[in-house]
């Protein structure tokens, strides 16, 4: 009986950790592209961090300013570019160029009907009291609720990012001692793995900053070269400013830089209808130029070689090619990962597997087995 016991409890703390172990499981798997893009800012944000714990005092602030410090140049491309965007629909409100009279295809008669109170106030209501016309207008009410709900949940997201970052900096540390303390083993196998990985995905993501800053340059040169042959009255506003912006949006998972470009392409299409539609193909160059040459191009080349210093590059331009196949938008952060697990796991772990012999020193690379206070989590 008393042999029974211990093993019958046992058993309930097995099962208790299974279920916990299945809904953390569950929790991650839902929220998996906002884990990794966390684990992406804090692995981008680790070397400022490094550098401002000497400096600043408690490691909470030092964190506060490294996130911020990495979001600032961010912040201030965007505020400077909603200025110039600004300072461009004041010119064009100034030059009449947005009078609807002056557009083609619109009707004078109804624009001066609609633009009369009088006239307003003399339609009757009922007419358009209609069931498809309530019904048109309940679906508008609900595209904006829905609207209202996207952002919401996306701004729930970003908080969860910033804050899985924040305390990755300010614990990491803490958490890697007591991980190697209660799983390490006395040959040092899974010390060198998580040293390997971490040192890799410190390459991996760093370097994703750095291809956003090549991006960035490709965007500037790009653009101010298409602006020489720009036809008159349909310029890119801002080139300079139009390529570094695409150069940090390529940070953003799937879309990238989409969000720059394909909203410069409809204000050139815009202006080109309203002023000369002959002009139009300089807004077809500009789609070409800047799907090719600043986003295709930097993603698939330049990603790969800036990221894979001790990889092998094709491997890594498959994970960065197929992980948003695979994943959808997080699999351009989620696939170079998996790839990293994977290849330290076959060149540190599986020969311990396989031969039951203790890694020798000499099998591991003494790189990975270094520690200083950037490849150390937190220190």
């Amino acid at each position: 009986m008393s042999e029974f016991r211990p093993s019958r409890y046992r058993l309930g703390w097995w099962s208790l950790g299974l279920v916990l172990g299945a809904a953390l499981t569950y929790v991650v798997y839902s929220f998996v592209g906002t884990f990794v893009f966390g684990v992406f800012i804090y692995y981008a944000t680790r070397p400022i961090y490094g550098r401002m714990r000497r400096v600043v005092r408690p490691p909470s602030l030092a964190a506060a300013i490294s996130l911020f410090a990495l979001a600032l140049p961010a912040l201030l491309l965007v505020l400077y570019a909603l200025s110039i965007a600004l300072n461009e629909l004041m010119k064009y409100v100034n030059t009449g160029m947005l009078d609807p009279a002056r557009w083609p295809l619109v009707d004078s008669e109804l624009l001066d009907t609609v633009a009369d109170p009088a006239a307003l106030l003399a339609l009757d209501p009922e007419r358009y009291l209609t069931g498809e016309g309530l019904q048109s207008l309940l679906s508008s009410l609900s595209s904006a609720v829905d609207t209202v709900a996207f952002l919401g949940v996306g701004a729930v997201h970003l908080f969860v990012m910033l804050a899985l970052a924040f305390y990755l900096l300010r614990d990491g540390g803490r958490f890697a001692r007591w991980t190697l303390a209660r799983f390490g083993d006395d040959r040092g196998v899974f010390e060198a793995y998580v040293r390997a990985v971490d040192r890799d995905f410190k390459a991996i993501f760093f370097g994703n900053i750095l291809n956003a800053v090549l991006t960035g340059t490709i965007g500037v040169l790009m653009y101010s070269i298409l602006n020489v042959y720009a036809p008159a009255g349909l310029r890119i506003p801002a080139a300079p400013l139009v390529g570094l912006l695409a150069g940090v949006a390529s940070l953003v998972p799937m879309v990238g830089m989409k969000l720059v470009y394909v909203p410069v392409t409809a204000y050139l299409a815009g202006v080109g209808f309203l002023t000369d539609p002959t002009t139009l193909w300089f807004v077809v160059a500009f789609v070409a130029v800047s799907f090719v040459v600043v986003d295709t191009i930097p993603d698939l080349v330049l990603r790969p070689y800036v990221s894979g210093r001790r990889l092998h590059v094709g491997s890594l331009m498959i994970a960065y090619t197929f992980g948003p196949l695979l994943f959808g938008w997080y699999g351009i952060f989620l696939a170079p990962m998996l790839l990293v697990l994977i290849v330290h796991f076959a060149r540190i772990v599986l020969p311990e597997l396989l031969e039951s012999e203790p890694i020798r020193p000499f099998a591991v690379d003494p790189g990975s087995l270094g520690t200083d206070e950037n490849e150390t989590a937190g220190d």
